[in-house]
């Protein structure tokens, strides 16, 4: 029996304007990770979308255990044991977390009625599998960011798949979650799973994958050994050109007053007795483990949620029960990390998604300028290099990081004197999170506050001027960037450091 389980020769695929993919050629083995890098819009999910029947291609073969299949349907390739776990997660909200492991698939009793017990004894067992701490009978709206995407790879296990397909697995995991995932993949290969692994985060691939596959603008660029592979030369592959090193923060550009100023804030269980504070022209870094409450403490301030007690200050003036309307009328925005819920209309085109936050000061006199608008949007398009040819296409058909983009450029063309960014590069590739870096330093260096949330514990410390570590809802340290080691600040934020 051949090592190859999958093969796929030669593929095309088209949209209108686009050649998404050109002659791409692909292989898994049997019980290997096979890692695929890639820029945003280098043709990843296209080419994962073909081979789980969601696209189909208009040239080229796919070749399974050695013989050639065509899927009409992702319920084709369900059926011959592949499965997919979608960057952005495909759950229903209202249902329990046992009923969106096995939607479609309920265990019945007789006379065709939905064998509960059966249900949550099953999912159960997959979630004890992946040492998930969630309940099956808990609602998957109840769930944080982290718990869904559990949820995402319990589902896509339910099918006993022989091939599974992970499109950014760890972006919304913690430290400690991607070590139980990792140990899950390794688990799954020890079973003969064989495994596509999508991901931007690069220090990932030496540590779960066995072979490396680049793609660029729609080709096959070429295949590394993980263990061999130098990380320098896969940016190169990847991108196409030389990248420098990230933008280190040289200096700190605070100024005389305060962006943000949070004393004593507090909400439930989630936030306890919080205070902090941000300068004009400075980056404060915002660090924790997913669920320490960094994101609860930015919607608190932003007034998606309101707080139980504590004062909170925008640009110098008190803000009372805040709202994210009265928010952007004291020149605040927030680039949230769920943007399908907090920072994109879907069904709109970009041109719109981008000067929606800045209406007011874009168009003083009330009246939009369509011309302006496009000419404003294709900067922005141009300068984050989004992959997508115009800025009239609905947003709802663009890839995840260039939703990504879209919500940064609507916030970027606002006149905005503090920004909170909550996991701004996530989903983004290696070349366009350089420029997002260059842009967030030069906002600062105008005299913008920044606030920075992310799980991207480099891109904290090389940003910051300043760093908040959290833990269970409070801040347990303020640390000044000068000389600060990684390790110190995972100390803090795991409890392994005294406070």
């Amino acid at each position: 029996m051949s090592d190859t389980i999958l093969e796929v020769r030669n593929i095309c695929k088209d949209f209108p304007g686009v050649r998404a993919l050109e002659d791409v050629s692909f292989d898994l083995k049997r019980g290997e990770v096979h890692i695929l890098l890639g820029e945003n819009g280098a043709g990843k999910s296209t080419l994962m979308k073909v081979l789980t029947g969601v696209y189909h291609p208009e040239k080229g073969e796919i070749f399974l255990n050695g013989k050639e299949v065509r899927f009409e349907t992702p319920r084709d390739a369900q059926l011959m044991r592949i499965a997919i776990i979608f960057q952005e997660f495909n759950l229903a909200p209202n249902l329990t977390v046992a009923q969106n492991i096995y939607l479609g698939r309920e265990p019945l009793k007789r006379g065709g009625l939905i064998d509960r017990q059966k249900l949550n004894r099953d999912a159960r067992a997959i979630l004890d599998f992946l040492k998930a701490d969630i309940d099956p009978s808990a609602r998957v709206e109840a769930l944080g960011v982290a718990h869904q995407q559990l949820v995402e790879v319990a589902k896509a296990l339910s099918i006993d798949s022989e091939i599974l397909i992970m499109d950014e697995p760890t972006a919304t995991l913690s430290e400690k979650e991607i070590n139980t995932l990792f140990d899950t993949i390794r688990s799954l290969q020890s079973r003969g799973v064989s495994i596509i692994y999508i991901s931007h985060r690069l220090q990932e691939v030496k540590l779960i994958g066995n072979r490396i596959t680049v793609l660029r603008d729609g080709r096959t660029v070429g295949t590394r050994d993980a263990a061999n592979a130098e990380l320098d030369d896969l940016i190169r592959m990847m991108v196409g050109r030389e990248i420098k090193r990230r933008r280190i923060r040289e200096k700190n550009t605070a100024r005389d007053g305060f962006a943000l100023e949070v004393s004593h804030l507090s909400q439930g269980k989630l936030l306890k007795d919080i205070s902090l504070n941000v300068r004009r022209g400075e980056i404060v870094g915002l660090a924790g483990l997913v669920g320490s409450g960094r994101t609860e403490l930015a919607q608190a301030v932003y007034g998606v949620t309101r707080r139980d007690a504590g004062e909170v200050s925008i640009c110098g003036k008190p803000v009372a029960n805040p709202t994210p309307m009265k928010c952007i009328r004291q020149k605040m925005g927030f680039i949230s990390e769920s943007r399908k819920e907090f920072g994109l209309a879907l069904n709109l085109p970009i041109r719109v998604n981008i000067t929606h936050a800045g209406l007011r000061t874009i168009f003083p006199s009330g009246i939009v300028d369509v011309k302006k608008e496009r000419k404003i949007a294709e900067e922005f398009r141009k300068k984050l290099r989004m992959a997508t040819p115009d800025v009239e296409r609905d947003v709802k058909a663009l890839s995840g990081g260039t939703q990504q983009k879209v919500v940064l450029a609507k916030w970027l063309s606002t006149d905005s004197e503090f920004l909170v960014f909550d996991e701004p590069t996530r989903g983004i590739d290696v070349g366009a999170k350089e420029e997002i870096h260059n842009m967030i330093v030069d906002l600062a260096e105008r005299g913008v506050g920044i606030l920075m949330i992310s799980s991207d514990l480099p891109e904290v410390l090389t940003l910051s001027d300043r760093i908040y570590v959290m833990r269970e809802g409070r801040i347990v340290r303020e640390i000044d960037h000068e000389g600060v080691m990684q390790e110190e600040v995972i100390a803090y934020a795991t409890g392994g450091a005294a406070t």
